[in-house]
């Protein structure tokens, strides 16, 4: 039986670089592992999109050969920890793979749509800024308080709990 559609296979290849789904399997273990959202939530994508980005970003040939895993998850939670500016990294990393590699990189692209769809999709949340204020306040935190977030911010506080978690 053939398979339904052969776009993009380009001759037999992989329709996706291999780099990028080391990335997005990585994410998707994370996250799975967590257990703290349920998988095919819109949290749960934002959360596997920010860190396939930050694993693919990374572009540490270690992670996936199983060796410095110490050091990598330590690199992964220092990115996603609360104050970094992730934002920043990621346009920086974006725009330098793309001055170095152009388009000989293959998984640039799904990177930059990725980080386009965290940045436009929004998702109702408690107010993570709310959260980190109100300890140091010695205030509560009204969680059934919601605001529009971009998607990448949730993502980004799923991708650090769910690395701790690990």
């Amino acid at each position: 039986m053939q398979p339904e559609s052969t776009n993009g296979t380009d001759g037999g290849g992989l329709a996706v670089p291999m780099a990028w789904l080391c990335a997005e399997y990585v994410a998707d273990e994370l996250l799975r592992a967590g257990g703290l959202v349920e998988p095919g939530s819109l949290e749960y994508r934002a959360g596997r999109r920010t860190l396939a980005l930050t694993v693919y970003l990374c572009g540490n040939p270690q992670a996936s050969s199983g060796t410095g895993t110490e050091d990598v998850m330590e690199e992964w939670l220092a990115l996603t920890a609360y104050g970094h500016p992730w934002e920043d990294w990621v346009r920086d990393r974006l725009a330098a793979r793309e001055e170095r590699d152009g388009d000989e990189d293959e998984g640039l692209g799904l990177a930059r749509e990725t980080w386009r769809l965290l940045e436009s999709t929004q998702l109702l949340a408690t107010d993570l800024g709310a959260l980190s204020a109100a300890p140091a306040a010695g205030l509560m935190v009204d969680e059934s308080a919601r605001v529009w977030l971009p998607a990448w911010q949730v993502g980004l506080t799923l991708g650090h709990l769910a690395l701790r978690l690990y």
